[in-house]
Protein backbone atom coordinates (compact mmCIF):
# COMPACT_ATOMS: atom_id res chain seq x y z
CA UNK A 1 0.00 0.00 0.00
CA UNK A 2 1.18 3.19 -0.95
CA UNK A 3 1.77 5.12 2.08
CA UNK A 4 -0.20 8.06 0.80
CA UNK A 5 -3.39 5.36 1.15
CA UNK A 6 -2.87 5.12 4.91
CA UNK A 7 -3.88 8.92 5.80
CA UNK A 8 -7.09 9.85 4.29
CA UNK A 9 -8.65 12.78 5.25
CA UNK A 10 -5.10 13.72 7.01
CA UNK A 11 -2.02 15.07 5.97
CA UNK A 12 -0.01 13.64 2.92
CA UNK A 13 2.75 11.43 4.02
CA UNK A 14 5.89 10.43 2.49
CA UNK A 15 8.48 7.58 3.33
CA UNK A 16 12.18 8.57 4.48
CA UNK A 17 14.31 5.76 5.16
CA UNK A 18 17.56 6.44 7.73
CA UNK A 19 20.93 5.25 7.48
CA UNK A 20 21.97 4.42 11.34
CA UNK A 21 25.20 3.55 13.34
CA UNK A 22 25.20 2.99 17.26
CA UNK A 23 27.90 2.18 19.92
CA UNK A 24 25.21 -0.28 21.80
CA UNK A 25 27.20 -0.04 24.63
CA UNK A 26 25.37 2.21 26.66
CA UNK A 27 21.57 1.12 25.15
CA UNK A 28 18.94 -1.26 26.69
CA UNK A 29 18.86 -2.29 22.55
CA UNK A 30 17.20 -0.65 19.69
CA UNK A 31 13.66 -0.70 20.90
CA UNK A 32 12.00 2.03 23.05
CA UNK A 33 11.46 0.89 26.72
CA UNK A 34 9.74 4.05 28.98
CA UNK A 35 12.34 3.36 31.90
CA UNK A 36 15.42 2.75 29.26
CA UNK A 37 17.73 4.66 27.35
CA UNK A 38 17.52 2.84 23.67
CA UNK A 39 18.37 3.84 20.22
CA UNK A 40 14.66 3.62 19.54
CA UNK A 41 14.09 6.35 21.98
CA UNK A 42 17.34 8.58 21.21
CA UNK A 43 15.98 8.85 17.45
CA UNK A 44 12.85 9.53 17.42
CA UNK A 45 12.99 12.22 20.39
CA UNK A 46 16.43 13.96 18.12
CA UNK A 47 13.95 13.77 14.94
CA UNK A 48 10.76 15.06 16.20
CA UNK A 49 12.84 17.73 17.13
CA UNK A 50 14.73 18.81 14.12
CA UNK A 51 11.48 18.14 12.25
CA UNK A 52 9.57 20.23 14.77
CA UNK A 53 6.75 17.34 14.99
CA UNK A 54 4.92 16.22 17.92
CA UNK A 55 6.93 12.76 17.27
CA UNK A 56 7.85 10.61 15.42
CA UNK A 57 7.69 6.55 14.57
CA UNK A 58 10.76 4.56 13.80
CA UNK A 59 10.45 1.13 12.07
CA UNK A 60 13.78 -0.87 11.59
CA UNK A 61 15.61 -3.47 9.80
CA UNK A 62 16.61 -5.44 12.90
CA UNK A 63 15.58 -4.54 16.53
CA UNK A 64 19.15 -5.44 18.42
CA UNK A 65 19.59 -6.53 21.88
CA UNK A 66 21.27 -4.52 24.60
CA UNK A 67 25.01 -4.00 23.98
CA UNK A 68 24.81 -4.97 19.87
CA UNK A 69 26.36 -2.02 17.94
CA UNK A 70 25.62 -1.45 14.33
CA UNK A 71 26.96 -0.03 11.44
CA UNK A 72 24.14 -0.73 8.33
CA UNK A 73 21.24 -0.52 10.72
CA UNK A 74 18.60 0.83 8.55
CA UNK A 75 15.12 2.14 9.90
CA UNK A 76 11.71 4.26 8.03
CA UNK A 77 9.65 7.02 9.38
CA UNK A 78 6.44 8.26 7.55
CA UNK A 79 6.90 11.97 8.08
CA UNK A 80 4.26 14.49 6.91
CA UNK A 81 5.02 15.67 3.05
CA UNK A 82 5.32 19.13 3.89
CA UNK A 83 7.80 18.88 6.78
CA UNK A 84 9.91 16.76 5.28
CA UNK A 85 9.84 19.46 1.84
CA UNK A 86 10.43 22.28 4.17
CA UNK A 87 13.41 20.56 6.40
CA UNK A 88 14.72 17.29 4.69
CA UNK A 89 17.56 19.02 3.60
CA UNK A 90 18.58 19.98 6.81
CA UNK A 91 18.04 17.23 8.80
CA UNK A 92 21.02 15.27 8.77
CA UNK A 93 23.04 18.59 10.01
CA UNK A 94 20.52 19.03 12.86
CA UNK A 95 20.19 15.59 13.57
CA UNK A 96 24.61 15.95 13.92
CA UNK A 97 24.15 18.85 16.71
CA UNK A 98 21.22 17.08 18.70
CA UNK A 99 22.15 13.43 18.82
CA UNK A 100 24.57 11.66 21.53
CA UNK A 101 27.95 11.10 20.31
CA UNK A 102 27.14 7.10 20.35
CA UNK A 103 24.79 7.53 17.60
CA UNK A 104 24.70 9.02 13.84
CA UNK A 105 22.56 9.04 11.22
CA UNK A 106 24.55 8.76 7.86
CA UNK A 107 21.89 9.32 5.70
CA UNK A 108 17.84 10.29 5.10
CA UNK A 109 16.03 10.17 2.09
CA UNK A 110 13.02 9.95 0.45
CA UNK A 111 12.30 5.57 0.19
CA UNK A 112 11.40 4.20 -3.47
CA UNK A 113 7.62 3.10 -3.60
CA UNK A 114 6.98 -0.28 -2.05
CA UNK A 115 10.20 0.10 0.71
CA UNK A 116 9.77 -1.05 4.13
CA UNK A 117 12.35 -1.29 6.16
CA UNK A 118 11.67 -4.43 7.99
CA UNK A 119 10.27 -6.73 5.42
CA UNK A 120 11.89 -5.54 2.31
CA UNK A 121 15.60 -6.91 2.71
CA UNK A 122 17.18 -9.41 1.25
CA UNK A 123 19.57 -10.32 4.11
CA UNK A 124 21.17 -9.21 7.49
CA UNK A 125 24.91 -9.19 7.62
CA UNK A 126 26.20 -9.54 11.26
CA UNK A 127 30.36 -9.44 12.43
CA UNK A 128 31.22 -10.79 15.27
CA UNK A 129 34.96 -10.18 16.93
CA UNK A 130 36.40 -12.53 19.30
CA UNK A 131 40.18 -12.01 20.69
CA UNK A 132 41.80 -15.42 21.68
CA UNK A 133 45.14 -13.49 23.04
CA UNK A 134 46.34 -14.77 26.71
CA UNK A 135 46.56 -11.22 27.97
CA UNK A 136 42.56 -10.52 27.17
CA UNK A 137 41.64 -7.82 24.44
CA UNK A 138 43.29 -4.39 23.61
CA UNK A 139 41.77 -1.64 25.95
CA UNK A 140 41.01 0.40 22.77
CA UNK A 141 38.84 -2.41 21.59
CA UNK A 142 37.45 -3.54 25.11
CA UNK A 143 33.30 -2.23 23.57
CA UNK A 144 33.85 -3.48 20.14
CA UNK A 145 35.88 -7.45 20.74
CA UNK A 146 34.82 -10.45 23.25
CA UNK A 147 37.67 -12.38 24.93
CA UNK A 148 37.84 -15.83 24.97
CA UNK A 149 40.41 -17.95 26.91
CA UNK A 150 41.89 -20.10 24.94
CA UNK A 151 42.77 -20.18 21.57
CA UNK A 152 40.74 -20.75 18.66
CA UNK A 153 40.85 -23.02 15.41
CA UNK A 154 39.39 -21.48 12.86
CA UNK A 155 39.60 -24.27 10.30
CA UNK A 156 37.31 -26.36 12.76
CA UNK A 157 34.74 -23.42 13.21
CA UNK A 158 34.56 -23.39 9.27
CA UNK A 159 33.92 -27.43 9.50
CA UNK A 160 31.48 -27.07 11.69
CA UNK A 161 29.56 -24.28 9.87
CA UNK A 162 29.17 -26.15 7.11
CA UNK A 163 26.06 -27.93 8.88
CA UNK A 164 24.44 -24.74 9.90
CA UNK A 165 23.72 -22.83 6.65
CA UNK A 166 20.65 -22.71 4.38
CA UNK A 167 16.90 -23.06 5.47
CA UNK A 168 16.56 -25.13 8.43
CA UNK A 169 14.17 -24.07 11.72
CA UNK A 170 16.47 -22.89 14.35
CA UNK A 171 14.31 -23.25 17.46
CA UNK A 172 17.80 -24.60 19.22
CA UNK A 173 19.31 -21.74 18.88
CA UNK A 174 16.49 -19.22 19.00
CA UNK A 175 14.95 -17.66 21.89
CA UNK A 176 11.14 -18.44 21.61
CA UNK A 177 8.86 -16.16 20.85
CA UNK A 178 4.90 -16.66 20.68
CA UNK A 179 3.29 -16.63 17.31
CA UNK A 180 6.99 -16.22 15.17
CA UNK A 181 8.58 -18.65 13.50
CA UNK A 182 11.98 -19.94 13.37
CA UNK A 183 12.37 -20.97 10.43
CA UNK A 184 15.52 -19.09 8.92
CA UNK A 185 17.91 -19.33 5.92
CA UNK A 186 21.14 -18.94 7.17
CA UNK A 187 23.06 -17.37 3.88
CA UNK A 188 26.62 -17.15 4.90
CA UNK A 189 28.30 -18.04 7.67
CA UNK A 190 32.43 -18.08 8.30
CA UNK A 191 35.04 -17.07 10.25
CA UNK A 192 38.84 -16.29 9.46
CA UNK A 193 41.44 -14.89 11.13
CA UNK A 194 42.13 -11.48 10.34
CA UNK A 195 45.54 -10.94 13.44
CA UNK A 196 47.66 -12.79 15.23
CA UNK A 197 44.98 -12.78 18.35
CA UNK A 198 42.13 -11.31 16.94
CA UNK A 199 39.26 -13.73 15.05
CA UNK A 200 35.84 -12.36 12.95
CA UNK A 201 33.09 -14.37 11.87
CA UNK A 202 30.51 -13.13 9.62
CA UNK A 203 26.77 -14.34 9.56
CA UNK A 204 24.59 -13.45 7.42
CA UNK A 205 20.39 -14.32 6.95
CA UNK A 206 17.37 -13.41 5.19
CA UNK A 207 16.62 -12.95 9.05
CA UNK A 208 17.20 -13.93 12.61
CA UNK A 209 15.37 -14.74 15.72
CA UNK A 210 15.95 -13.77 19.14
CA UNK A 211 19.74 -14.80 20.51
CA UNK A 212 20.14 -16.48 17.34
CA UNK A 213 24.03 -14.98 16.30
CA UNK A 214 24.70 -14.93 19.91
CA UNK A 215 24.48 -18.99 20.36
CA UNK A 216 25.06 -19.46 16.97
CA UNK A 217 28.74 -18.08 18.04
CA UNK A 218 28.73 -19.34 21.22
CA UNK A 219 28.43 -23.26 19.48
CA UNK A 220 31.22 -22.46 16.92
CA UNK A 221 33.52 -20.80 19.72
CA UNK A 222 33.18 -24.50 21.90
CA UNK A 223 34.26 -25.97 18.86
CA UNK A 224 36.71 -23.74 17.85
CA UNK A 225 38.97 -24.10 21.52
CA UNK A 226 38.54 -28.13 21.29
CA UNK A 227 35.39 -28.44 23.51
CA UNK A 228 33.02 -29.79 20.94
CA UNK A 229 33.79 -31.69 17.69
CA UNK A 230 32.68 -30.15 14.40
CA UNK A 231 29.52 -32.22 14.45
CA UNK A 232 27.91 -30.86 17.52
CA UNK A 233 26.71 -27.46 16.32
CA UNK A 234 24.41 -29.35 13.31
CA UNK A 235 23.40 -32.15 15.38
CA UNK A 236 22.09 -29.55 18.55
CA UNK A 237 20.54 -27.63 15.01
CA UNK A 238 18.99 -31.29 14.12
CA UNK A 239 17.44 -31.60 17.95
CA UNK A 240 15.67 -28.64 17.70
CA UNK A 241 15.56 -27.61 20.92
CA UNK A 242 17.21 -25.76 23.41
CA UNK A 243 20.47 -26.87 24.30
CA UNK A 244 21.80 -25.83 28.08
CA UNK A 245 25.25 -26.69 26.99
CA UNK A 246 24.85 -23.59 23.91
CA UNK A 247 26.21 -20.95 25.65
CA UNK A 248 24.45 -17.54 24.73
CA UNK A 249 28.08 -14.94 24.08
CA UNK A 250 28.45 -11.27 24.83
CA UNK A 251 27.11 -8.68 23.00
CA UNK A 252 29.63 -6.91 22.88
CA UNK A 253 31.56 -8.08 19.75
CA UNK A 254 28.73 -8.10 17.73
CA UNK A 255 27.62 -5.28 14.83
CA UNK A 256 24.92 -5.43 12.52
CA UNK A 257 27.06 -4.24 9.41
CA UNK A 258 24.73 -4.39 6.68
CA UNK A 259 21.15 -4.67 5.50
CA UNK A 260 20.55 -5.87 1.86
CA UNK A 261 17.42 -4.56 -0.36
CA UNK A 262 16.20 -5.55 -3.79
CA UNK A 263 16.24 -3.73 -6.56
CA UNK A 264 13.05 -0.79 -6.53
CA UNK A 265 11.11 -2.64 -8.34
CA UNK A 266 11.23 -5.78 -6.21
CA UNK A 267 10.66 -3.97 -2.80
CA UNK A 268 7.19 -4.22 -2.57
CA UNK A 269 7.16 -8.06 -3.75
CA UNK A 270 9.78 -8.70 -1.54
CA UNK A 271 7.85 -7.61 1.51
CA UNK A 272 4.83 -9.62 0.39
CA UNK A 273 6.91 -12.93 0.31
CA UNK A 274 8.71 -11.74 3.52
CA UNK A 275 5.62 -11.42 5.41
CA UNK A 276 4.03 -14.96 4.52
CA UNK A 277 4.33 -17.56 7.87
CA UNK A 278 7.33 -20.06 6.24
CA UNK A 279 7.44 -23.58 6.65
CA UNK A 280 9.83 -26.16 5.70
CA UNK A 281 9.40 -29.16 3.15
Amino acid sequence: MDVNEMTVGGPELVRVRFDIAYDGTDFSGWARQPTQRTVQGVLEEALAKVLRLPSVSLTCAGRTDSGVHARGQVAQADVPLETWENEGERVLRRLAGVLPKDVRVSDARVAPPGFDARFSPLFRRYLYRVSDAPYGVDPLWRRDVLWHRHPLDVDRMNAAADHLRGEHDFAAYCKKRDGATTIRELLHLSWERVDRDLVHGTIQADAFCHNMVRALVGALLAVGDGRRGTEWPGEVLRAGVRDSSVHVVGPQGLSLEEVRYPADEELESRASATRRVRELP
